[in-house]
């Protein structure tokens, strides 16, 4: 039996290894474990398959993200420049962001945001990697070898959630041992300390773990990609360039460049819809993905609800839209004469690009990315509600946004017209006649990636040649004309990772980063602006960006419910949960600056704390 399917069966340890973490109320330490009466650590972690179950912990927990109704990767997409939140008929979801985002508002719930979210399973992750790292030295190993492994594979997983942590929030509580007993004294640290600790442990990791393992966990190619971001956010690009090319150049990943998977036979595909079929991610032949999360149909501990990935990705296109006769014209019954639920998925409109994610990036008609087959846009659909099909011409006709006389046909856009990547987003979902996403395997890092974060250190340090050879690798395999050396900046750098990262990186973190290299060195940006740390929450490039390529933000765009779009500067970081706050009674957690409680803030340690 594949090695994917037999670890499955460990999914529920985490119950047994960490106990859970509360964000409410003073009386319960928030990052303490609740070990059940019956689990004896001394004893479960005398064996090293014992610590491998905590990294099985992790796995799942990293899973998350994007699993499930309203994931959290929407909160990551919504606070970028590639998308906003779409829920138009009621209050709550993240829109009018001055309002809204406050450290003591609902944060963590899917109508609203999923920023606490970040909070809890991002320390989460760090307590089940640390149970690892703490008792390493429990068990009796075959050699230093196995021993080595699985501590490196815990640095990842603890590096990963710190990473996120630093940049969605700056400076965290930095916790390197297991929590055994009440602590309410958690203190804030340097991002910058965390970041330089978390280097050093996924060096050592580099060393150790091996270059190739079962799919779904930690190698060498997942570690030293996460060592090249941590390496760029502290501005170390000469050690990016490095820990990228151990990646790229280490004979283990290759870019998949020709046709392979279920669907290679089929002419009218490519190999940018082979990438990303469910049943490609995890095959042996697909040298591409570094870090995946596995999730099947029928197999233990898979997610009950699937991805729902087209629920949240795809427009409300079934509903609110109608003729120009004046019809309802479209409706997400299956197997009538034109059913479209089943090619297209039942969407609600959660994720709504932005024209910059759906047009505004896209600089190559060739690229096949955003091509016929590949991308769906509005126009694709035809009207299919059968009951007009006896009274309306329209009928099996392409879909309209206005009629002759520029009158619009829906009374929706932001919710129920937009163009989205099929080719990603279209995930079968067998358990359901309307469509919504399914269980699949899902890219964490890929290689595609690898190859722009060394491009966007390369352009760091001026080097655009070197720059542009690692774009248009990545440009080239989606069939686009090169870039010209001449046209590389960060801000291209950025392009071309929206364009091939779609709803895989988590947007926010990364302006988020870029934003605080421009901050940390004072080079200009591509906007001609200088920033600096001082003032990063009051002028930022992360904020500047979303607000020239965001066609909704602060530019008077309203919902339905008649709740406007604003975002400020200090949206570069996201307010530390209240509760997180006032439940350690013994220390100080700093607020992040624009956020109530800043004032109370204290100085951040400046050293790993002992």
């Amino acid at each position: 039996m594949n090695t994917i399917y037999k670890r499955s069966k460990q999914i529920f340890a985490p119950a047994l290894i960490a106990g859970c973490i509360t964000m409410a109320g003073c009386q319960k330490d928030w990052l303490a474990p609740e070990p059940l009466s019956f689990y004896n650590p001394d004893v479960t972690f005398n064996d090293p398959a014992g610590l491998r179950a905590t990294l099985v912990a992790c796995e799942r927990n990293m899973r998350l993200e994007w699993y499930g109704d309203a994931p959290p990767m929407v909160t990551e997409s919504i606070f970028s420049d590639i998308a906003v939140e779409g829920t138009t008929d009621k209050s709550g979801p993240a829109q009018n962001l001055n309002l809204l985002i406050t450290p003591d508002a609902q944060l963590n719930s899917g109508d609203y945001n999923k920023i606490g979210w970040y909070w809890l399973e991002g320390f989460k992750g760090i307590k089940y990697a640390n149970v690892a790292i703490s008792r390493i030295d429990q068990p009796t190993y075959k050699n230093e070898q196995e021993k080595n492994e699985i501590l490196g594979a815990a640095y990842f997983h603890r590096a990963a959630r710190y990473y996120r942590l630093t940049q969605q929030f700056g400076d965290v509580p930095l916790i390197l041992d297991e929590v055994i007993g009440p602590k309410l004294d958690f203190q804030s640290t340097k991002r910058e300390v965390i970041l330089q600790k978390m280097k050093v442990d996924l060096e050592f990791a580099e060393q150790w773990v091996p270059a190739v393992t079962d799919k779904g966990t930690v190698n060498k190619g997942s570690v030293s990609h996460l060592l090249t971001k941590v390496n760029l956010a502290l501005g170390l690009f000469d050690d990016a360039i490095k820990s990228a090319s151990n990646v790229i150049d280490g004979g283990t990943h290759k870019l998949m460049t020709t046709r392979f998977g279920v669907d290679a036979s089929k002419a009218n595909r490519n190999v940018i819809w082979d990438l990303h079929r469910p049943a490609n991610k995890a095959l042996g032949a697909n040298t591409e993905g570094l870090m995946l999360v596995i999730d099947r149909l029928n197999i233990d501990g898979n997610m009950p609800d699937g991805i729902q990935l087209m629920r949240n990705t795809v427009p409300f296109w079934h509903n609110n839209i109608n003729t120009p006769a004046g019809n309802r014209g479209t409706i997400d019954t299956y197997g009538i004469e034109i059913d479209q639920i089943t090619t297209l998925g039942r969407g609600i409109g959660r994720v709504r690009p932005t024209y910059y994610s759906q047009e505004g990036v896209w600089d190559d008609k060739k690229d096949l990315r955003h091509a016929p087959g590949n991308w769906t846009r509005m126009e694709d659909i035809v009207y299919n509600n059968p009951a007009i099909k006896a009274n309306d011409p329209y009928y099996g006709k392409n879909l309209q946004l206005r009629n002759a006389a520029g009158a619009l046909l829906t009374i929706d856009t932001i919710r129920c017209w937009f163009d989205w990547p099929n080719y990603k987003l279209f995930i079968e979902d067998p358990q359901r006649i309307q469509p919504q996403g399914g269980n699949t395997d899902w890219y964490v890092f890929r290689l595609a990636e690898t190859y722009l974060l060394r491009a966007e250190a390369y352009a760091w340090k001026g080097d655009f040649v070197k720059a542009a050879a690692d774009i248009n690798a990545v440009r080239t395999r989606a069939n686009c004309s090169p870039l010209a050396p001449a046209k590389v900046n960060i801000g291209t750098v950025l392009d071309e990772r929206a364009r091939e990262l779609y709803f895989e990186e988590p947007r926010k973190t990364e302006l988020t980063r870029v934003a605080y290299i421009f901050a940390m060195t004072g080079k200009p940006a591509p906007n001609g602006k200088t920033y600096n740390m001082e003032s990063f929450s009051e002028s930022n490039y992360f904020y500047d960006r979303v607000m020239e390529k965001s066609d909704f933000y602060n530019k008077g765009v309203k919902t339905r419910h008649a709740d406007e779009y604003t975002m400020s500067p200090y949206h570069v970081l996201w307010p530390v949960p209240q509760s997180a706050i006032d439940g350690n009674v013994q220390g100080r957690i700093n607020q992040n600056k624009g956020y109530n409680g800043f004032q109370n803030n204290v100085p951040a340690l400046t050293s790993i704390p002992q």
